[in-house]
């Protein structure tokens, strides 16, 4: 085996897709999309479309609709005079958006209140309607109770959880959990995405050039093998180029959130903004610390999922003669690949559990799930080992059956192989 012929190969397949312009703008607008994307989110969740409800009371009770009125006055008319049937017409006529009678059985809990709406403002409206109602009868029946303020202090008292973490020095350190949780999944996901992604380029890179017959002229020089690491690395080698200016922007973006924040949002737009003396802080908007052990794992558990599917991926380009006829090899490989990406799901939540470190420790799932738990929690150095060990011989031994598939099939002409076709090359 020749290395120059693999670099060669390598640097062929690295700059002639590095040039290609698909790649320059997939490079290009999928971090503007993704800006786009957190942007709109950001405009959605503090935009107010000023979109108002009306929704009629009738008290029969004489004290709920005072509450309500206390807690949320623009939401509720009192209607008590008016006829139920009265309410029906004001409803067909978008005079208000529904309806509630009120009467003392719902104050005893033995009957729960009726809301009766046109359907207008969905299951949001409804759900602010309820959690209205349910603190006014609360309030109701704690006042007729003839208890304590203190007593009442303590049913209206909500209770929050704050977080730290230790250290393995011990000491007490903000705790990023949530944040970390949604940074492993966004890794796990886009080895995910990454591995069919630049698999398929690779499944496609071989089709064509078995079609174009170039294949028989490479072949002539470049040994079958060297063939086949020179593509693996020249796509990986694109692949990680993308990540890294990937990285780059989200890097650069993480550090300029918060002084962009400050100059785009008003203080009116931050709760507890406008009483802190009309500033904002840009801490407020800062992205809490990566760990660079984190970006690390990451690259690696990165090129290993590539390394791992790719030499697959590039077994059954040679198998078939067309991209429609890979489609019966594809279930297969597919299998493991989306079976890492539920339990990362499950990682998520319970990253110590037994189907989370069962799941990072096999190979063909280890990329995806392995990674979310790093993020998450401190995963024992011995199981990060012997993930990383495992995928390292489950590769040897796909790159073996892959090379002996890739030998023979990508000089095969005429009829896509079968599974039966490819175990003869195997044992061959």
């Amino acid at each position: 085996m020749n290395l120059h012929q693999i670099l060669l190969v390598l640097k062929r397949e690295y700059i002639t897709r590095l040039r290609s312009k698909g790649f320059i703008i997939a490079t290009i607008l999928i971090p503007l999309g993704m800006i786009a994307f957190v942007g709109a989110g950001i405009g959605i969740a503090i935009w107010d479309t000023g979109s108002e409800h009306t929704i009629g009371i009738v008290d029969q009770t004489n004290s709920l609709y005072p509450r309500l009125e206390e807690l949320a006055g623009e939401r509720y008319k009192d209607l008590s005079a008016t006829t139920e049937d009265a309410l029906r017409g004001m409803v067909a006529s978008e005079e208000i958006d529904g309806y509630i009678l009120l009467a003392e059985d719902h104050i005893n809990l033995q009957k729960d209140p009726e809301y009766v709406s046109s359907g207008a403002g969905g299951i949001s409206l409804q759900s602010r309607i309820q959690s209205d109602l349910r603190q006014v009868i609360r309030d109701e029946r704690i006042s007729r109770a003839n208890v304590s303020e203190d007593v009442q202090q303590i049913f209206e008292a909500e209770i929050s959880l704050s977080t730290s973490k230790l250290t393995e020095q011990g000491e007490a350190t903000e705790d990023d959990t949530g944040f970390l949780t949604i940074v492993g999944m966004a890794m796990g996901i886009i080895i995910f995405g990454s591995v069919l992604g630049y698999g398929g380029m690779l499944t496609r890179s071989v089709i064509e050039e078995k079609t174009n017959r170039i294949i028989e002229v490479i072949t002539s020089s470049v040994k079958p093998i060297e063939l086949l690491l020179g593509k693996m690395g020249g796509v990986g080698a694109l692949a990680l180029s993308q990540l890294a200016f990937w990285l780059a922007t989200f890097f650069a973006l993480a550090a300029a959130a918060g002084p962009l924040a400050g100059m785009m949002l008003g203080p009116e737009m931050v709760p507890g903004g406008e009483a802190a003396s009309g500033n904002l802080d840009p801490e407020m908007f800062a992205i809490p610390d990566i760990a660079p052990s984190l970006i690390l794992y990451f690259v690696l558990f990165f090129i290993l999922g590539y390394l791992l599917y790719s030499s697959l991926f590039a077994a059954i380009g040679s198998a078939a003669d067309s991209e429609t006829d890979t489609q019966q090899f594809m279930f297969p490989v597919m299998i493991p690949v989306m079976i890492g990406y539920f339990i990362m799901f499950r990682a998520m939540e319970n990253p110590d559990s037994t189907l989370a470190i069962v799941g990072s420790l096999v190979p063909f799932c280890t990329p995806i799930v392995m990674i979310t738990r790093i993020a998450i929690t401190d995963v024992p150095f011995w199981q990060i080992s012997l993930s990383i060990l495992l995928m390292v011989a489950t590769f040897a031994l796909t790159m073996w059956l892959s090379a002996k598939i890739y030998s023979v099939g990508i000089l095969s002409y005429g009829q896509s192989a079968g599974f039966r076709e490819l175990w003869k090359w195997v044992r061959e």
